[in-house]
């Protein structure tokens, strides 16, 4: 721009004068270049703006004065502007570092396999700029099974992450202690009712906190899973071909809300054969819309991509799942898909932790139907 310009007004009758235009470099410059190299190029728009009026015998003149201190001018200020927009990218780039680090202390990578499981998992989170939201999964290894929650506390981005981090750290250290999947549930119930700040018998629960979730073990030497399902939506199940939500006869209420069933925590017990593709989701995905106020047919989607590894399987839903609402979360969305290989096709590499996903219950229905929200249902 800088040669043209000058060019241009150099082969210009000195009636015609383009030197003004030379303002325009160092401005552009500013929008995708840092401090030093915007100043280059004002010094060079300024030793431009001076051989322009050396060749037409104009320096010395109020106008060449005028333009030359307006360029010196805007070239100064875009600089400043730089140095200020750097400093803004350098604190954005070491927040988004420490939301990071939170992300992974409060949901550990999963590995890619973990004893006779394929699994992977993804979180979009709703809040802009935002790593992690209110949803939650984790995985503890307990003797001869993986033990796993995904969860979605009430609320979405930024300001359900406490409840979330506190649900999580409840569960690894009852999942480490080995209760049975009863009382797990019931220690997570007193977990997110537990108010530290208030005396022991004087508080009571907020009905307006809770969070759903799923808790459950997938067994290493055999084709079974067992889960408590606290209003959270139903997993789902691709078995030959076909997709069915696993609901349990008896869901709990979410947790944090336990008082209002006062039945206890009922165990459901499904098949998950060699094979068998499982999904667990918040309703952060089945609850997205497209731009006619449509939910998003999770279910007759994954229909057509069965074949799928979990990992490949992921990928499609997340694309096409910004495509459908515009790339517009309306809440902050986790899932996880696990694939059953054979028992003895992928020795689990000691210490890891993992997260699955659920099962086909026994006699369950081979319909495809699209699961709703029970978390919308305890909201209201």
């Amino acid at each position: 721009m800088i040669v043209i310009i000058t060019a241009a007004d150099l082969l210009s009758p000195s009636t015609v004068r383009f030197g003004a235009l030379l303002v325009a470099a160092p401005a552009i410059t500013a929008s995708f270049a840092g401090a030093w190299f915007t100043g280059l190029i004002g010094l060079l728009a300024v030793a431009a703006e001076m051989v322009i009026g050396f060749h037409h015998h104009l320096i010395g003149s109020g106008n060449e004065r005028a333009e030359l201190i307006a360029m010196i001018l805007v070239s100064a200020f875009v600089v400043l502007f730089c140095l200020i927009r750097d400093r803004e990218r350098r604190v954005l780039v070491q927040v988004r570092s420490v939301a990071e680090a939170a992300q992974r202390a409060l949901l550990r990578p999963l590995p890619e396999s973990l004893g006779s499981l394929r699994l992977a998992s993804v979180y979009l989170a709703a809040a802009a700029e935002a790593r992690i939201g209110g949803d939650l999964y984790a995985a503890v290894r307990t003797e001869g099974a993986t033990r796993l929650i995904i969860g979605d506390a009430r609320g979405k981005g930024l300001p359900a992450i406490s409840d979330a981090a506190a649900l999580v750290g409840a569960f690894r250290e009852a999942a480490r202690r080995g209760l049975p999947l009863p009382e797990l549930a019931a220690d997570l119930e007193d977990s997110a009712g537990f108010n530290p700040y208030e005396s022991v018998g004087t508080w009571q629960a907020d009905d307006e906190s809770f969070v759903t979730a799923v808790a459950l073990d997938i067994a290493d030497d055999e084709p079974v899973l067992t889960m408590v399902n606290c209003g959270h939506p139903p997993p789902l199940l691709v078995h030959a071909g076909k997709v069915t939500p696993l609901e349990c006869e008896r869901p709990a209420p979410p947790l944090g809300l336990g008082h209002l069933g006062g039945e206890g925590y009922s165990v459901c017990s499904f098949r998950f054969e060699e094979g068998d593709l499982l999904l667990l989701y918040t309703d952060g995905v089945t609850e997205a819309r497209d731009t006619a106020g449509v939910f998003y047919p999770l279910a007759d989607r994954i229909a057509a991509w069965t074949k799928e590894f979990p990992d490949g399987l992921l990928k499609r839903v997340c694309a096409d799942l910004t495509v459908y609402t515009g790339g517009r979360l309306g809440d902050d969305a986790a899932m996880i898909a696990i694939r059953r290989l054979p028992l003895h096709a992928a020795p689990e590499p000691p210490g890891a932790s993992s997260v699955t996903d659920l099962e086909k219950p026994v006699g369950a229905a081979d319909r495809l139907v699209q699961p709703a929200s029970m978390a919308t249902r305890w909201r209201h």
